[in-house]
């Protein structure tokens, strides 16, 4: 599981094999760092607050309530309003706060 990050920049750079990776960077970046956390405790260097480049810090809130909202083989979907709230326990930890509450003001609410 901690490897995907790592299996993603690989496959974008596969996908893009022909064509000049200038421009790209923000986007590696974002897909390599997008399991950091604001504290510092996620992964893959263990980067903190502002530290995680921005495209990874929304990534990271959009791909949270995405996992919580969809089936997985493990687990049925959480209910929109309880994905909404995990988000919001882990603001300021997991998540940059900023981030989270443009996700609310988009109307990502109960």
């Amino acid at each position: 599981m901690k490897i995907h990050p790592i299996r993603g920049v690989e496959l974008f750079s596969r996908m893009c094999r022909n064509r000049p990776l200038y421009g790209f960077n923000e986007v590696i970046k974002a897909i390599y760092y997008h399991h950091e956390a604001w504290d510092g405790s996620g992964y893959m260097r263990g980067l903190k607050g502002s530290d995680i480049p921005l495209a990874a810090r929304i990534i990271a809130v959009a791909d949270a309530y995405d996992a919580m909202t969809t089936d997985r083989p493990y687990r049925s979907a959480l209910p929109k309003d309880a994905a909404i709230t995990e988000i919001i326990r882990c603001t300021g930890k997991q998540f940059d706060p900023e981030i989270v509450a443009a996700f609310l003001d988009m109307g990502y609410r109960f």
